[in-house]
């Protein structure tokens, strides 16, 4: 017996039917905010229609288009889960659709407008410039020394890699308390 398109699916049928293990919904589930299956007595999921459809557009740019998981985050951040679950389902008429509203929502900051700092005070998110493949001072050249005592700069890069460690022993301490 089949279930409606709109019953809610639990963790197993849903692996099943975009093929994917069990432990890989958990983990997309901790680094994607927007995939949020209900959860009943026990701690077991049931995932909405509509949370199905995100994960199969999540599944498709990872697995088939060769995403990072930091790349969908941002297509996400920039065109929403429309967009996602468009691609997903396979229908590129939607996704042009979202591109073009996207383009002209678009407005150009004028200077006056543009963010002070932003470059500077960015901790969060994805750097602004890539890390080098340095870490902390490891293949440095003379002109990157360790940052002096009495200065507290650090350069972009090793903020970012400080940022992006930060938030994985945060994700590892909450994985660790979810055990006890």
């Amino acid at each position: 017996m089949d279930k409606s398109p709109d019953a809610f699916r639990t963790i197993s049928e849903v692996a099943e039917d975009l093929d994917l293990p069990q432990h890989v919904l958990r983990f997309w589930e901790t680094r994607f905010n927007q995939i949020k299956p209900m959860k009943r007595g026990g701690g077991r999921r049931y995932y909405r229609p509509q949370d199905v459809e995100l994960i199969k557009g999540i599944r498709h740019m990872l697995y088939d288009q060769g995403y990072t998981i930091k790349g969908v985050q941002k297509l996400l951040r920039e065109n929403g889960n429309h967009f996602l679950v468009a691609i997903g389902n396979g229908d590129m008429a939607a996704v042009e659709a979202i591109s073009q509203r996207r383009q002209a929502d678009a407005v150009p900051l004028t200077p006056a407008a543009q963010p002070r700092g932003a470059d500077d005070e960015m901790l969060v998110g994805e750097p602004k410039v890539k890390p080098s493949r340095r870490f902390f001072g490891l293949g440095k050249t003379d002109d990157d020394g360790p940052v002096q005592p009495g200065t507290s700069k650090l350069s972009r890069d090793n903020r970012a890699l400080l940022q992006e460690a930060l938030f994985d022993l945060l994700e590892c301490k909450r994985l660790l308390d979810q055990v006890r």
